[in-house]
């Protein structure tokens, strides 16, 4: 069985230095109540990825690669409303590669860093394009996005809009 341990964190944009390399996702999410099943699309590579629906930083996860076709008539036929569209970023820091997703569409806006890890108490050194960590915010989850978008969020249900307008 797989596991992904990850902490996620908001980002500024203005403050990412240029990446490694990008590529532009697109994924959906199938309906299901104990495990999520995402559909992806990566550039011209499809992934079908089986995650466990418990919150925080370990969660189980099984991730295969399958026919682009596939992936299309999956989003097609079985997807779920909603999608979430974005432009992953490789930033290196630390010694670790981070992932950073630019979001468009519906989400537009929102910047989540995303590093791997190998145990939950491993240190990591925080880039300083790193605003604060939302790891165990399940709104920022993809699949939460995918149906209730970053841009709909209530400004009085969004620490940053508070965080912005000094209301904390």
């Amino acid at each position: 069985m797989g596991v992904e341990i990850e902490r996620k964190f908001i980002a500024d944009a203005a403050m990412l230095p240029e990446p490694e390399k990008s590529v532009r996702l697109e994924q959906g999410y199938l309906d299901h109540a104990r495990i999520m099943a995402r559909v992806r699309i990566a550039g011209d590579l499809a992934f079908l990825t089986l995650k466990g629906t418990e919150g925080g930083t370990t969660r189980a996860e099984f991730e295969y690669p399958i026919p682009l076709g596939d992936a299309r008539e999956l989003l097609r036929s079985f997807a779920l409303q909603g999608r979430v569209t974005k432009t992953r970023r490789y930033q290196r820091h630390g010694g670790r590669i981070w992932e950073v997703d630019v979001f468009d569409g519906a989400n537009e806006g929102l910047v989540l860093a995303e590093v791997e890890l190998s145990s939950e108490n491993e240190d990591v050194e925080i880039p300083p394009w790193v605003k604060r960590e939302v790891s165990d915010d399940p709104r920022y989850f993809n699949a939460f996005l995918a149906t209730h978008p970053y841009a709909e969020w209530k400004e009085d249900a969004e620490p940053e809009s508070r965080e912005r307008d000094g209301k904390q």
